[in-house]
This record gives C-alpha cells, structure tokens and sequence, in this order.
C-alpha cells in the first residue's frame, strides 16, 4: 500500500463499520455541548486534602475545614437549584469550619437570586463558625448588597480581620483580606492582627496574590479560588483561559517559600457557563502537624 510504513498492518474497514464509526464520531461532537452545560456544571468533585500547617497545635490535629468558593448566584446558571445539594454534600463532611472565597454573585442579577436562596445559606452551618472573604465579582456587581445577604444569612465577613480559635490554651487563627482586586485589602492590619505565634490561615480571593502573601511572614496557608481551574480544560493543552490573577496558580495545591497554597475550582460558572474536564469542587481540607 502506497506510503503505508513497511512492515506495518492495518485493517479495512467494511463500508458499514466505517458508516458506525464515522455516526458514532458525529454523535460525540454532537452531545458535547450537552454535557458541557448540562452535566459537568453540576458534577461536584469533593477533593480531601491533608495539609501540613507549621506550629499547629496538639488540639488542632485534624481540624476540618471546608473550602467553597464562586458560588456565582446570576439569575441564570441556577446556582439556587443546585444548593440543596451542595449542602447535604458539605454536612456530609462534618467539617468544625467552613470557609467560602468570594464571589457570591455575577452581576445585579444575582442579587435576587442569592436572596432568595436565603434560606438554604443559613443551613451553612459548622461548630466552630462559617466565614467569607468577597471577590471581584461581589464589587463589580454591589459589595454591600452581597454584604447585607450574607449578615442575613449569619455569614461573618472577615474584611481585613482575624478570628482566633481557642481549644484550652492552644489557639489557631484565621484571617481574611478583601478583594485584593477589586477591594480595599489591607494587608499590614490582617498581618499585624494576628497574635504572635499563634498559627494562621488567611482566606484570599485571588490565588496569584500567594507571592505577596509568602512575603508577609505570617501565615502558612492561603486559600483561594477566583480561577475556575479555567472551567475548561484541552487534553494535553490545558486551560485556554484563565482570569487576571488566577492564571499563575489555578488549582490545587502550591508550595510558594514557606507558604503552602490551595486554589478550589469553585462551584459556579461564569459565561459561557460551561465546565468541561474541570469539574466543580468541594474541598476538605484536613490539617496536621508538621513532621
């Protein structure tokens, strides 16, 4: 056979295997879209991750943490549908804390939305607390109308703040920094809120501000969202897009000097509101002594 390598072999295929395999292409292609929209966007993954924290205390071993993030109420996508099972998904994972990394809405529009998922954002509830930092998309829609929703929904904002958690005479603290883009964060009060050696998590919307943060001194683990993991990914390629300040660490974990970094894909979209092998995410995140 004219420009078949030597010594190769290779099968013919009749007229109607090549009808099958040339309908069963099509149908692929076809269906893509579907899933794409339709199936992944709601095909949470939820991601366990055991992460050395420096000087955690004795009594903190084992501390659970859920990270959510980019909920990304809008009107459309139908992140309210979908909370129901978000929830049962986290209580699942009995976490002592829950951590949420911003954007809340997309637009004017998901106001109303998220207001009227009230009632299912007040079961978001953890022994030790429920706490959030806003993102980009929180200012570019109304900051303070996201900020009333979460005051009714016992959400506590950490706005350049700190809790400190107590078990005896061990403590741990978490802070947060407001939307390092868009915001107003304030990065020396967060930093000089946290008592000394006292072991620190910090909450930042966008990830790629971890360099900033390892220079800080203070805390060793930052955890972030804002990317999506790009919502899509091409086999061998990766994500073709990824946002401002998501596009250096866009998923996962990171080690950055001292600090340990974790990106949480989110649960919602933005347009075109598909996600394709990068599924939405619910992460546990476990901490430990270090060894």
């Amino acid at each position: 056979m004219p420009g078949f390598p030597e010594g190769a072999s290779y099968v013919r295929l009749g007229r109607r295997e090549a009808l099958r395999l040339m309908l069963s292409a099509v149908a692929s292609v076809a269906t893509l879209p579907f899933y794409a929209r339709w199936i992944e966007p709601g095909w949470v993954e939820v991601v366990h991750v055991r992460i050395p924290l420096p000087g955690l205390p004795r009594n903190f071993h084992g501390f659970r943490l859920v990270h959510l993030s980019d909920l990304h109420f809008d009107g459309v996508w139908g992140a309210r549908r979908r909370l129901p099972r978000w929830l049962d998904l986290v209580e699942g994972l009995r976490p002592h804390a829950i951590v949420i990394t911003g954007d809340w809405v997309t637009g004017l529009e998901g106001l109303p939305e998220m207001e009227a998922a009230l009632p299912w954002l007040r079961r978001l509830r953890a022994p030790e607390g429920v706490f959030t930092v806003l993102g980009n998309h929180d200012y570019w829609a109304d900051a303070s109308g996201v900020r009333r929703l979460l005051a009714l929904a016992g959400i506590r904002e950490l706005r350049n703040q700190v809790h400190v958690w107590e078990r005896g005479r061990s403590r741990l603290a978490l802070a947060g920094v407001d939307d390092a883009w868009s915001g107003n964060p304030d990065w020396q009060a967060v930093r000089e809120a946290v008592p000394p050696g006292v072991p620190a998590i910090l909450l930042v919307h966008e990830p790629d501000f971890a360099d900033h943060v390892a220079t800080l001194e203070v805390f060793g683990l930052q955890l972030s969202g804002h990317s999506h993991g790009g919502q899509v990914k091409l086999p061998g390629w990766g994500p073709p897009f990824l946002p401002r300040f998501g596009q250096k660490y866009p998923e996962g974990l990171y080690r950055i000097g001292g600090l340990t970094l974790y990106t949480n894909r989110g649960l919602g979209v933005v347009p075109p509101r598909i996600r394709l092998l990068c599924r939405p995410e619910i992460t546990l995140v476990e901490l430990v002594g270090q060894a």
